[in-house]
């Protein structure tokens, strides 16, 4: 039994709708050997014998099936079980603080398609790696049974209502009005959580304090996702959360994914904040508690981030995709007695140290709202804190599928063709800034700007990001990048249709 393929980065990941005829079909008697296999490392983590352990979910179809099997197999393994029902994945988190847990399983596929569906661990040292999470799915494919003959018990736990209150406390003290009570009246916030988790922070955060939350979108939970997808980077949904905003003529608006531990943000009028833009204004939201700090971020953030992040007084550390690799990254330096504030994707996954390093959405966007109320008070908004970010004319990503088994050993070959190959291209200069995949700064006769090839983080992909400060610059780009990785020895292992396609058609696609 092999159960290696279920890996997802730290998390554990399939179809959790259909059957056993797709190989990646999250059975019952795989997600109980999973959990039970979650018992034995917590154990051996925390040297106890009785473990205390939060379970929650997000809206998914599935959520109901995949909660039972976690918590029958966490209760004959003698595990006492706090059943949280519908919660965010940053709340569950929060019950190895607020609660004591010694661990918690989080049921959710982040912002994927209604039929996947997933395990997310956490203990009180925060989410666990994808080392522990290969660790697991090995021993769960091990243990003679997912079962054990020791009696737990699962009692129902409406943590939710705890989390909420702590956001509230956070927003009362953060903006110290004179209504105590009631620090966001005359403030209009729209809320989209898309049918997800997020529903709460409209209704149990925001309305009491005195918002008024009348234009909030989809605060319901639909496993459907009958609107858009939820997922902050989508151009539908924040499309749909400008929109509302503006007709709303509301002073913010929110976007959630699925399990809330994501988001993005919508000024007056409209103005999308999100990706670069909302990094920068996290950033500059860190900076102003933390001076001269660092601020951690992933390999795809922009030039004109990193000059942002400078200008206010900070460091970037342009690091790695995937939020563990930021977080991590944030948790070391300040080990080493480095200050950094913030660890941010550009995908909305933001991490202050303040808050235990937990990347949580709903955590981002309070400290937004509390500066937003501030700012009013001066007549501003929260779009001027980011008027002088430098923005980029053009900006693609492309996608290639690597046609081999090995595709990590073939893409690593491919980035190293390029890199080698950068010294006698005219134009190009390799950044010595960077920890991911090659990333070549382009000048004018090239495209003035600058791209980057990386591999996925989780599945058997090769990206191409690219950013040009002028008209047709990427198409220049891309050209070059067609004609230099047209010469690598394996460039048949990839499936580069789509680079051609865009060169071929003029950038038309």
């Amino acid at each position: 039994m092999d159960f290696s393929h279920f890996k997802s980065g730290s998390d554990i990941r399939g179809f959790a709708l259909g059957d056993e005829s797709n190989p990646l079909y999250m059975s019952d008697e795989m997600i109980m050997r999973c959990t039970a296999a979650f018992v034995l490392w917590l154990k051996a983590k925390s040297g106890k014998s009785r473990l205390y352990v939060s379970v929650g979910h997000d809206s998914r179809l599935s959520a109901q099936r995949i909660k039972n099997a976690v918590i029958k197999a966490l209760v004959s393994n003698g595990v006492s079980v706090a059943d949280c029902g519908l919660s965010s994945t940053p709340a569950m988190f929060m019950t190895t603080v607020e609660m004591g847990c010694d661990g918690s399983v989080q049921i959710t596929a982040s912002h994927h398609p209604k039929d996947r569906n997933g395990l997310k661990f956490f203990t009180r040292d925060g989410g666990l790696d994808g080392s522990d999470i290969a660790d697991i799915l090995k021993k769960a494919a091990e243990i003679p049974s997912p079962l054990g003959a020791e009696n737990g018990e699962s009692v129902p736990c409406d943590f939710m209502k705890r989390y909420a209150e702590l956001l509230r406390e956070m927003i009362i003290n953060g903006v110290d009005a004179s209504d105590r009570l009631h620090p966001l009246r005359g403030m209009k916030i729209v809320v989209d959580a898309g049918n997800g988790a997020g529903g709460f922070y409209a209704r149990d955060v925001l309305e009491p304090l005195g918002a008024d939350i009348s234009g909030s979108l989809y605060l319901e939970p639909d496993g459907n996702f009958p609107n858009h997808a939820p997922n902050p980077e989508n151009s539908e949904a924040m499309d749909c959360v400008s929109k509302a905003t503006a007709s709303a003529g509301a002073d913010i608006g929110v976007i959630f994914d699925t399990d809330v531990d994501r988001a993005a943000c919508v000024g007056k009028g409209g103005f999308e904040i999100n990706r670069n833009r909302l990094v920068a204004l996290a950033s500059k939201v860190a900076l102003d508690s933390c001076p001269g700090g660092t601020i951690v971020t992933d390999s795809v953030t922009s030039d004109g981030l990193a000059e942002f992040i400078a200008e206010n007084g900070g460091k970037h550390l342009r690091f790695k995709r995937g939020y563990r690799n930021v977080i991590n990254k944030q948790i070391e330096l300040n080990e080493s007695g480095i200050k950094c504030p913030l660890a941010m994707e550009t995908s909305g996954h933001a991490a202050f140290a303040e808050n235990y390093f937990l990347d949580d959405g709903a955590y981002l966007i309070t400290k937004l709202i509390i500066l937003s109320a501030a700012l009013a008070k001066q007549s501003k908004s929260l779009e001027s804190l980011i008027e002088n970010l430098r923005e980029p004319v053009e900006e693609k990503e492309l996608r290639f599928k690597i046609l081999s088994d090995n595709f990590r050993d073939e893409g690593e070959k491919l980035i190293s063709f390029l890199e080698n190959k950068a010294e006698s291209i005219s134009g190009w200069s390799v950044c010595p800034d960077n920890y991911e995949g090659i990333r070549i700064k382009t000048d004018s006769s090239c495209g003035n700007g600058w791209f980057l090839l990386r591999l996925s983080v989780h599945d058997p992909i090769a990206v191409l990001n690219s950013e040009s400060d002028e008209e047709g610059g990427i198409i220049k780009m891309c050209s070059d990048i067609l004609a230099a990785v047209s010469q690598a020895d394996n460039i048949e292992m990839f499936d580069i249709t789509a680079l051609k396609n865009f060169v071929e058609k003029d950038g038309e696609i």
